[in-house]
């Protein structure tokens, strides 16, 4: 049920998916839901959790085997590639908080930062600057993708020309830590 209402997210947006509508795809009756999930609160964190998680996987798997300036384009391009195919389901994890450190949200929050830890153990940054360059990297990536998910980029300028531009931006900048 969470997966049906993940990829209703998607299609609709976030902020369109209600229990009826999700009930109404699944051929169910909406109190039926009920017996899954605890309303459409729970069902938003539950999609929040499997997004990171799928996300953590995505940026995790595209780093493998790479290091410094491709980790970090590899990386870049899986998290916003993941964004624009699932705008929906991303949008679930903008302001959650888990309830705890074992909530499956907090688990694959874990998991996607440390797909972009990965990331910058290609660069030599000072211990102190870590958390610095982490939330840098994360929210370059998650600031172009959401912004160009919402059709946000209305000039001439090619988007993938200005998103090359932003990787190579970001790399001499961690260069220069």
């Amino acid at each position: 049920m969470v997966s049906a209402g993940a990829a209703l997210a998607d299609e609709v947006g976030l902020a369109h998916l209600t229990m009826g509508l999700l009930a109404e795809r699944l051929g169910v009756r909406t109190p039926s839901l009920y017996k899954h999930v605890g309303g459409l609160d729970d069902l938003t964190q539950r999609i929040a959790a499997l997004a990171l998680g799928e996300a953590a996987d995505t940026v995790g798997g595209a780093v493998q085997g790479y290091a410094g300036r491709d980790a970090l384009a590899a990386a870049a391009r899986a998290f916003r590639a993941f964004v624009l195919a699932h705008p929906g389901r991303y949008a679930a994890t903008i302001g959650r908080e888990p309830s705890g450190p074992d909530d499956p949200l907090a688990t694959a929050g874990r998991r996607l930062l440390d797909a972009f830890m990965a990331v910058l153990r290609g660069y030599e940054i000072d211990e102190p600057d870590v958390d610095h360059a982490l939330r840098m990297l994360r929210s370059l990536c998650h600031g172009f993708a959401t912004l160009q998910a919402a059709n946000a980029f209305q000039w001439s300028a090619d988007i993938d020309e200005s998103f090359e531009w932003l990787i190579a931006f970001a790399d001499r900048g961690l260069r220069t830590l």
